[in-house]
């Protein structure tokens, strides 16, 4: 229906091709469930998609963040949730980016292979939230290992990683010059920590998107699974952070394009007073309006990963996509909703459960808030509010 750049046309026909297996029955039926589309994970991983992001030196296709960017809108463009398995994107550049070449060996063709995921990236704590210098889960190292202590918040996709990223801190904030220092990452075995120091809580939520709370015990982490130096891990946990926002912003344009094709397709076919009902300017302008939106966040979220694999700064563009492209998407599925009327809420038409999903964005990984406050301060120079 839309025009497309040329250079991922054949990702996106592959990836569409794929997802045709996967209809919206299969979607409805997990979403019912509360369940996780296990086979659609398999057959992604199976097809390579998952490794995109890994060098083919160790096993994958060695593509950057702007393709991996397409494979998850066009997951979302065809009904799907790239929620599912986004995880394993930008949990990659952490690692790809800072860890070492042992860990790189050890770790990466496996998960190329589709041996090991590392979807899960344990950040945000209770009492801290996006205050991420503020983190009180620590790893204190004893003879060889880390032992960690804390708890963490709105982890995802733990019951379905191998791996996890951890941000713990080291050295007490009282102790360091400025406060985003002192904090360090490490890959974390699930198998060896889940019940050995490690407890998963599971947080029932509106969204079918498995999430929990973690508790951490006088969990023991070997010393070789710190990655890149102590204390420098604020600095490396940015480069997952922006891969996150910008995955995000390109899932919301995938949701945003199968929104209003939905709404285009029914307004259409929709037949009210002898006459379709997008003949109705009340009817269309939304639809358009929406459309615009979601084409002006396609452009900041290719620019965000063009600078992201450019080894450029890409915080505020990586940002403003995930502001732009959430509230395009949000848009479009309220144009949607309104434009079926009350068949906009029956299960059947999927609406109401793509609804429910990309209303996620609004507030997640960053809220918007955060977002114009990012932007005041480092962008426009302006005082910082916090």
């Amino acid at each position: 229906m839309f025009n497309d750049i040329d250079e991922y046309q054949d990702i996106r026909d592959a990836v569409r091709q794929l997802c045709k297996q996967f209809p919206d029955e299969y979607f409805r039926k997990i979403d019912e469930e509360k369940a996780y589309p296990e086979k659609f994970v398999d057959a992604l991983i199976e097809a390579g998609w998952l490794a995109a992001m890994i060098p083919e030196e160790y096993g994958g296709t060695g593509l950057g963040l702007t393709a991996a960017t397409v494979i998850m809108e066009e997951i979302n463009r065809s009904g799907g949730n790239a929620g599912a398995v986004h995880g394993q994107m930008y949990n990659m550049g952490t690692l790809l980016r800072n860890g070492s070449k042992a860990q790189k060996e050890k770790y990466l063709p496996r998960i190329a292979a589709g041996e090991l995921r590392i979807q899960s990236m344990a950040v945000t704590e209770p009492t801290t939230g996006t205050d991420t210098t503020k983190i009180k889960t620590t790893a204190v190292k004893k003879d060889g290992r880390y032992v960690v202590n804390g708890q963490k918040v709105w982890i995802s996709r733990v019951q379905h990683s191998d791996l996890m990223i951890l941000l713990a801190r080291t050295t007490p904030l009282a102790e360091v010059k400025r406060k985003s220092e002192g904090m360090s990452i490490f890959i974390v075995d699930l198998h060896e920590a889940i019940g050995k120091g490690l407890t998963v809580r599971p947080i029932p939520n509106l969204v079918n998107h498995e999430t929990n709370e973690l508790f951490f015990e006088n969990l023991e982490i070997p010393e070789e699974n710190l990655i890149g130096e102590e204390g420098r891990g604020f600095k490396y946990i940015l480069d997952g952070l922006n891969a996150e926002r910008t995955l995000i912003a390109a899932e919301c344009i995938g949701d945003g394009y199968w929104f209003i094709e939905r709404a285009r397709r029914y307004a259409n076919e929709r037949i009210v007073f002898d006459r379709p009902i997008g003949k109705n300017q009340g009817v269309q302008f939304p639809i358009a309006d929406a459309f615009i939106e979601v084409e002006a966040a396609n452009l900041m979220r290719f620019e965000a990963a063009r600078r992201f694999d450019a080894h450029q700064d890409c915080g505020a563009q990586a940002n403003m996509a995930k502001y732009l492209a959430a509230k395009a998407s949000w848009e479009a599925a309220n144009v949607c909703l309104q434009t079926h009327g009350g068949f906009g809420f029956a299960n059947e038409y999927d609406i109401e459960r793509k609804f429910r999903e990309t209303r996620l964005y609004q507030v997640a990984p960053i809220s918007t808030n955060l977002i114009y406050s990012y932007v005041a301060e480092h962008i426009l120079g302006l005082p910082r509010s916090f």
